[in-house]
């Protein structure tokens, strides 16, 4: 279906929100409200219940169910895709393909193969694709970078990382299998990763990785916790653990030769050999 054109007196981009769980209704939906260049403009899910009930709320002309994506994507300039991860890949692809622009939630894909095809089909089409990683705009994050390039730590060595919670028997997070991007890597790990490359600037050249379970019900289709070793180039290493069955925790800290940074809830940034940033 043809992809109505937008209104020139219209400056807003008007977005169709793919995904009515609990982040989308809590979070995503409730921000349009105070966005000065994005509008809600459809929702589509496949519960009829959620459809009527949040339609209503939010005023919405366009509501619509899986089996109407295109025609929502007809409607809309971008889609904010806050599915379960292994549809990633197949509602991007189709949103480029009707020449609408996507913004998809972390992680991106379940595999490297899945983002190179989404990557791919934006391209293809010129349409932007971008990820809902939050952290790149949060300021205590940009200027953490910041001072790593400021010099002041001296050569970055090493990163260090911990992000754990406990997780509900029945929560989405413990229910969905490995293979469709379950588990604390894919929900938690990605942050943990990034703050990774972006304090380091590079991309890690190998990586380790291993799983604990202690076999407790919840767990019966995830890992509970994953502990990772990242090389990175010029002989720096990153570590990380990130679990599903621990007390709630974030922390990471980046090591040089002159001092150091640690970003925690809750703490300001402090200078130079101790540095402290809030974050998660």
């Amino acid at each position: 279906m043809r992809r109505k054109a937008k209104d020139k007196d219209s400056q807003k981009i008007r977005y169709a929100v793919v995904g009515l769980g609990h982040l989308a209704q809590v979070a995503v939906l409730p921000a349009f409200e105070n966005a000065a260049n994005s509008e809600l403009a459809a929702i589509v899910s496949g519960d009829e219940k959620k459809r009527r009930k949040l339609g209503k709320r939010y005023r919405l002309e366009h509501v619509h169910s899986y089996d109407e994506y295109e025609r929502a994507l007809s409607e809309v300039d971008a889609v904010y895709l806050v599915l379960p991860n292994h549809l990633h890949r197949e509602y991007a692809v189709r949103a480029a393909q009707a020449g609408v622009h996507v913004l998809c939630e972390k992680p991106m894909a379940v595999t490297e193969g899945d983002c190179e095809v989404m990557i791919e089909a934006a391209d293809a089409n010129g349409v932007k694709l971008m990820i809902a990683y939050r952290l790149h705009f949060e300021e205590a994050n940009l200027e953490a970078i910041r001072l790593v390039r400021s010099g002041k730590l001296g050569d970055p060595r090493i990163f260090d990382s911990a992000f754990t919670q406990q997780v509900a028997d029945g929560n989405i997070r413990v229910t969905q299998p490995v293979e469709k991007g379950g588990g604390p890597v894919y929900d938690m790990g990605v942050y943990c990763i990034n703050a990774a490359r972006y304090l380091f600037q590079a991309e890690p050249t190998g990586v380790l990785a291993s799983s604990a379970n202690r076999g407790e019900k919840k767990f019966r289709v995830i890992e509970e916790m994953t502990s990772v070793l990242m090389r990175f180039p010029e002989e720096r290493l990153a570590t990380f653990t990130c679990s599903f069955g621990a007390a709630d925790f974030s922390r990471y800290s980046l090591i040089g030769t002159k001092g150091s940074l640690t970003a925690e809830p809750r703490l300001r940034l402090l200078h130079r050999t101790q540095t402290s940033v809030d974050d998660w």
